[in-house]
């Protein structure tokens, strides 16, 4: 098992979503993939909140793209999102939940473990 197929627990990658569909790689996982230079590997829960931050900053989650197979997105739904933009909804006070076992080792390279479970999405 290569590290892009491992969790930030050092576990099987599990998926992130598969429907809506995610992931560079469009396989439902937010694996480690050097093509991806947006590195898509937190596999978030999207919340209103984050939502709206990301639409302000340029990237629009809510709008269904059907040229591009792309639902849009609701609250609630999993989603590989690209790590700096998690990185900069943590700075701004909204970072989404963090599934961890969906989320790509590599992420641990660039965020804090504590921090990770301090976000951990609790599927209770």
């Amino acid at each position: 098992m290569t590290g892009a197929d491992q969790d930030v627990v050092g576990l099987p990658l599990e998926a992130c979503s598969t429907g809506p569909l995610t992931g560079y790689a469009g396989d439902g996982h937010g694996r480690h993939r050097r093509a991806d230079r947006w590195r898509h590997e937190v596999c978030a829960v999207m919340t209103d909140a984050f939502l709206t931050f990301s639409r302000e900053q340029g990237n629009d989650l809510v709008t269904p793209a059907p040229a591009y197979d792309f639902p849009g997105l609701d609250a609630g739904d999993h989603w590989c999102l690209c790590l700096g933009r998690w990185i900069e909804a943590l700075e701004a006070g909204v970072a989404p939940p963090v599934v961890l076992e969906a989320t790509a080792e590599a992420v641990g390279d660039h965020v804090a473990f504590s921090t990770l479970l301090e976000y951990e999405h609790d599927a209770a």
